[in-house]
């Protein structure tokens, strides 16, 4: 039978619990919920982009796109200065083709980037957009740093572990006591509704929540996040300046030969390609195999046209997987879903967490008046519920 110091303890505990939940849940109201609606928009993005792009009425084309058309195209739209980094193929073939074009940067800033969307048919450009000043890549680059280049990321980086903790002192605060399990997953566990929605939600979100905070961690440092991984996997190591700082000047090969030679593997699609860099001198080409979620990557010499199949290392594999379950991309329709949810949920539980702590505050000062309390306004001693927070 517990003791009188140890129920004391225990109660303690929960005090100082519910006391980190309420107050990072509301002094870190007005960033979590941004970054977690952003995450929640970018999930459906690339959906939502292709819907917009895609022509009314469009129909898969009798024949390949001319691509050597479609970049001469491309460039034009795009201006001198602008160099194509890659090509994407969406999965729909009434979609259209998109070429990524990188331009020439002034001093102390990015280098400018376009994307040009390319009819599928004749290979005329129907848009040609920097990303960044569009909607989605202004989500983009809000959820990644908050628009704030040199510290940015660190912020979205804590607000991961803020969330991590919520997500976990959560868990414990609805934990019930004396395996009352019976009444844990019950609607009616307080009179007010915005308590029984907090706990409910919060509760069934708080599992998948948890595991995209900690991918986001890891997003959030990179390079941290690789050193931490690599030295628990092998990893491959990153080229100096990143793989796509830079695409040769002139290539051996046209981008129709290489989507060709990509083509010819049985039982897949070209997803992407990306021109060669000087130091790997290589195609790079996304393609997407019957029967498999994840992307399968080949290189494409552009001198001797020798193709190999990137195998790749087991942090590689891992660091991908982190990202995709992150994006909720790669895992399923039922996950993307659930991701979705989870850049949603965080409103719902903080508007109606600061309800029932706006609750707890009129109580507390209507005892301290010694006015008299209605049944409906003092609700029951819930599951796991401990002393209101202080």
């Amino acid at each position: 039978m517990p003791t009188a110091t140890s129920i004391h303890r225990r109660g303690s505990l929960k005090r100082l619990w519910r006391n980190i939940h309420l107050w990072l849940g509301i002094g870190l109201f007005i960033l979590l919920v941004p970054v977690a609606l952003s995450g929640a928009v970018l999930v459906y993005h690339d959906d939502i982009g292709e819907y917009l792009s895609t022509p009314r009425g469009a129909v898969v084309p009798s024949k390949p796109t001319d691509l050597t058309l479609a970049i001469a195209n491309a460039r034009k739209a795009a201006g001198d200065g602008f160099t194509p980094m890659s090509i994407s193929f969406p999965e729909d073939n009434r979609v259209p083709l998109t070429i990524a074009l990188r331009g020439p940067a002034a001093k102390g800033e990015r280098p400018v980037r376009l994307t040009a969307t390319i009819d599928r048919h004749d290979a005329r450009v129907l848009s040609i957009v920097d990303y960044r000043q569009t909607f989605f890549g202004f989500m983009h680059v809000f959820h990644e740093n908050l628009t704030i280049p040199d510290y940015g990321r660190s912020i979205v980086g804590w607000t991961g572990v803020a969330m991590l903790t919520l997500s976990l002192t959560g868990l414990y605060l609805w934990w019930p006591r004396h395996g009352q399990w019976s009444r844990a997953f019950v609607w009616r566990r307080s009179p007010a509704t915005s308590s029984n929605l907090h706990y409910m939600t919060g509760f069934w979100i708080c599992f998948p929540l948890t595991l995209i905070s900690l991918t986001g961690i890891y997003l959030a440092w990179p390079q941290q996040g690789r050193e931490l991984l690599s030295s628990v996997a092998p990893m491959t190591e990153q080229q100096r300046g990143g793989p796509r700082a830079q695409v040769m000047a002139n290539t051996a090969r046209s981008p129709a030969e290489i989507f060709a030679t990509a083509s010819a593997r049985s039982n897949s699609a070209v997803d992407a390609i990306s021109y060669p860099n000087p130091q790997t001198g290589a195609w790079r080409v996304r393609l997407r195999e019957d029967g498999k979620t994840e992307p399968v990557t080949i290189l494409i010499n552009d001198r001797s046209g020798d193709v190999s199949v990137v195998q790749p290392l087991s942090g590689d594999w891992t660091a991908s997987w982190i990202r995709w379950l992150h994006e909720g991309s790669h895992s399923g329709e039922i996950w993307r879903f659930v991701v979705f949810l989870s850049g949603i949920m965080p409103a719902v539980l903080g508007v109606t967490g600061i309800l029932i702590w706006l609750r707890q505050r009129r109580q507390r000062a209507l005892i301290k008046r010694g006015g008299p309390q209605t049944t409906a306004k003092t609700p029951p001693q819930s599951v796991g519920s401990a002393a209101p927070a202080e």
